[in-house]
This record gives C-alpha cells, sequence and structure tokens, in this order.
C-alpha cells in the first residue's frame, strides 16, 4: 500500500486488535449499530434475489459478511488495510462453513477499486473515519454499489471533532501516522448521492450515525 496513513491502519489493527474483536463478536454479536444496519439492509434488500452480492470495504472481523451471508447475499469480497482483520475474519468463515464465499483483498480500497466488481450492496462500517481521502473513497465505493449502500461513521458534532483531536494526539505520541477523520456529513451525504442515490434510512447512535442509500 502506497498510503501511509494505511500503512498506519496495519499497525493499529494488529493481531492482537483482531482477535479481541473477534472474540468479542463470537461472544456478542455485531455492535448496535452494526445491527441496526443489518436491518435496515434486510428490509431494503431484494426478497426475491438468490444471488445478491457484498462488498465489504474496511469489514474488520467480517461481522457483516457473515451475517448476510445467512440469510441475504450468496457471495461477498472483503477488502481491508488489515492482513489481521482478514485473516480473523477467514478464519470465522471457515467455522461458519462459508469461506469459499468470500473474497480476500488486501489494500487501500481507492487503489484497488479498478479491480473489483460492483456489487448490489457495498458497506463501510466505521471506515470514512479511518481514511484521510473522504470524497476518493466514498466517490469510488458508491459507483461499485449496484443497489445499495450503507455507511456507519461519526456524528458531525463539536464534541466528536474534540475526541478526533483527542485520538489523533495519541497517534502522534505513538508514532503511527494513522489518524482519525469526522468528515462533514454534508458533505459525505452529498457525494453518495452524486452517484444517483436517495436516503433510505439514517439514525444517530451515540458517537455514530448509520445511512443507508438505495437507487
Amino acid at each position: 500500500m502506497s498510503c501511509p496513513h494505511c500503512q498506519g491502519a496495519e499497525k493499529l489493527f494488529d493481531a492482537s486488535t483482531a482477535r479481541g474483536d473477534l472474540e468479542s463478536y463470537r461472544k456478542n454479536g455485531p455492535d448496535k449499530t452494526t445491527v441496526m444496519l443489518l436491518d435496515a439492509i434486510r428490509k431494503a434488500a431484494s426478497p426475491k434475489s438468490t444471488d445478491q452480492t457484498l462488498l465489504d470495504i474496511g469489514g474488520g472481523v467480517g461481522a457483516i459478511q457473515h451475517e448476510l451471508l445467512a440469510d441475504t447475499v450468496q457471495s461477498a469480497v472483503h477488502v481491508d488495510a488489515s492482513t489481521a482483520y482478514l485473516g480473523a475474519s477467514q478464519e470465522e468463515a471457515g467455522k461458519r462453513g462459508h469461506r469459499d464465499r468470500v473474497t480476500y483483498m488486501h489494500g487501500n480500497f481507492v487503489e484497488l477499486a479498478p479491480e473489483i466488481e460492483s456489487a448490489d450492496i457495498v458497506t463501510l462500517d466505521r471506515v470514512l473515519c479511518c481514511y484521510p481521502d473522504m470524497p476518493a473513497l466514498v466517490t469510488a465505493s458508491s459507483a461499485h454499489a449496484k443497489h445499495l449502500i450503507g455507511v456507519i461513521y461519526p456524528r458531525d458534532t463539536w464534541w466528536s471533532r474534540l475526541g478526533g483531536k483527542l485520538f489523533n494526539m495519541w497517534f502522534i505520541i505513538r508514532r503511527n501516522p494513522f489518524r482519525f477523520f469526522v468528515h462533514p456529513a454534508g458533505a459525505v451525504d452529498a457525494a453518495v448521492r452524486a452517484n444517483g442515490f436517495t436516503q433510505r434510512y439514517h439514525q444517530e447512535s451515540g458517537f455514530w450515525q448509520v445511512v443507508l442509500y438505495g437507487r
């Protein structure tokens, strides 16, 4: 990966973090906001389709893939900047019996986008806050969505921006080039809508907002 920020993400989301997140997922299931997005996707997805596809960008341990492969999609592509997260996702997929239905790609999605086919559903669960060039990421990801795109990202408030600055102070101290971003909600919304989408669902939950778009 040519992006120093992505290299910082690889360092931050290491084997220890991935193992902890996987154990938490196995014990407690998906996070609250992820459940909200999953519910919205299931309600909006075509009930008659039997071959829907998923592109999960920055999928972590694969919670969205594992859940939707059980009842909504037939195959998935998982793109992640963390090899540790990809490994954890593959481990869980093997345990659940759908390892052969997922394609795993390591790297920066914006760089890999030309190599990746479009999918019926695209998800970015807590990914926008991990990427510096929001317009590039949102434009590329929404262009890859045939029907639905779901995003979970920080609410655009003064206290979330303050929290982001505190996080980044810690990264500077640790000499990690990774940074946390609170992108303007209006700019995110405009970038998604520019690819022909309209908002289907929006809900705020603490630090986060969950949004689903469709076309």
